[in-house]
C-alpha cells in the first residue's frame, strides 16, 4: 500500500529487527526439521506423503488465489509452506492425502489469502484448516482420529488417557512421550524434537519464552487444582507444539509482553478445561483459535505510545 507521501506500508507481521518476514519463515522451517524427520522415522511413507501434499497443496492455493485476486505471488515468504508443514504435521499419518488436501485448501486459500494475505488473518489459518477438518469428519465420518492399523498394529493416541474413566490399556509413559514412541498426530510423536526446535526459534529470536510458559505454566497449575495430572497434560498430544510453533504466531497474538502472558493463561485455562470437560481430541486447536479470537482485545488493553514520542525532558 502506498500512503500519500509515496512511502510503501506493508502488512504485519511486523518484525523489529533488521530482518525479513521470509527470514523468520525460514527459521520456523529449519526449527521443524527436527520433528519433520522424527515423524518420518516412525511413520515412513505415510508421513513423506502427507507432508509433501500438504506443502504442494500450499503453494498452488497461494499461486492461484493470488492470481485470482491480482497480487503479487509471495511463495519466496515460505509462509504458505509454513502453514501446509503444521497442518500436515496436526494429523495423523493414516489420513488419506485428499483429506490433508481439503485442509490446507480451507487454511491457505480462505483463511491466509481470501482474508488479505499474510498479515492480515485473524485467526492461525493451520489450527482454523485442522479445526474443520474436525468439524468435517462428524459428517463424513471418514477417519477415526487414531493411529489405525500400522504394520498390523493399532495403537490409540494419548489423548485417550486423559480423561478420567479413559484408561483402558497402559498408557505410554513419560519416556515415551519426551523422546518419541507414542502414537497421534505426526507433530505429538516427541516433545524433544519440539523442544530443539523451539530452542533454536528463541535463539534466533522470533519467538520469547512468554506465551509458551505461560500456556505450559497455566495447565500446570489448573490440572493439578482439578486433579488430572499434570506432567501427562503438558506431554501427551499437540500442547507442546501449540504452545512454541502455533500460539506465537507473529500475525494471531498479542504484541505486548505483558498481555502476551494474559493471552498464554487464558490458552492454558482454556486446554484444560476442554480437555476434561469436553473432548481431547483439538483442545489445544480450540483454545488457541479462542485466545486468537481475544487478541484484538487484549491488545487494546496496553496504551501504547504513539510512533515517534518520547519522554518530555525536564
Amino acid at each position: 500500500m502506498n500512503n500519500a507521501k509515496g512511502f510503501t506500508v506493508s502488512a504485519p507481521p511486523h518484525i523489529r529487527s533488521e530482518e525479513e518476514v521470509s527470514t523468520g519463515m525460514r527459521d520456523v522451517l529449519i526449527a521443524l526439521v527436527p520433528l519433520v524427520a522424527v515423524s518420518i522415522g516412525f511413520f515412513r511413507l505415510y508421513a513423506v506423503v502427507n507432508l509433501a501434499a500438504a506443502v504442494l497443496t500450499a503453494v498452488v492455493c497461494e499461486l492461484v488465489m493470488r492470481k485470482i485476486m491480482g497480487g503479487k505471488a509471495t511463495i519466496g515468504d515460505c509462509s504458505a509452506i509454513v502453514t501446509g508443514v503444521l497442518l500436515a504435521l496436526l494429523l495423523p499419518p493414516v489420513v488419506p492425502a485428499w483429506y490433508v488436501v481439503i485442509g490446507v485448501v480451507i487454511a491457505v486459500a480462505i483463511v491466509k489469502e481470501l482474508m488479505g494475505g499474510l498479515g492480515c488473518n485473524l485467526f492461525n489459518p493451520a489450527l482454523f484448516g485442522f479445526v474443520s477438518l474436525l468439524m468435517l469428519s462428524r459428517v463424513w465420518q471418514p477417519i477415526v482420529y487414531n493411529l489405525g492399523s500400522i504394520n498390523g498394529v493399532t495403537t490409540a493416541t494419548p489423548l485417550t488417557y486423559i480423561k478420567a474413566g479413559a484408561l483402558n490399556g497402559i498408557r505410554p509413559g513419560y519416556w515415551d512421550l519426551f523422546f518419541g514412541n507414542a502414537g497421534g498426530a505426526l507433530g505429538e510423536v516427541s516433545v524433544i524434537a519440539i523442544l530443539v526446535g523451539a530452542a533454536y526459534l528463541m535463539y534466533k529470536g522470533q519467538i520469547t519464552w512468554h506465551i509458551p510458559l505461560s500456556i505450559l505454566g497455566s495447565v500446570v497449575v489448573l490440572s493439578a487444582i482439578l486433579g488430572a495430572n499434570p506432567l501427562y497434560m503438558i506431554l501427551a498430544g499437540g500442547l507442546m507444539l501449540g504452545s512454541f510453533f502455533m500460539a506465537t504466531d507473529w500475525v494471531t497474538s498479542p504484541d505486548s509482553k505483558y498481555v502476551q502472558v494474559i493471552y498464554g493463561i487464558l490458552i492454558g485455562v482454556c486446554v484444560v478445561l476442554i480437555r476434561l470437560y469436553a473432548a481431547p481430541t483439538g483442545a489445544v486447536a480450540y483454545s488457541i483459535l479462542i485466545g486468537n479470537a481475544f487478541v484484538p482485545l487484549l491488545n487494546g488493553l496496553i496504551i501504547r505510545k504513539k510512533f515517534g514520542e518520547s519522554k518530555a525532558v525536564a
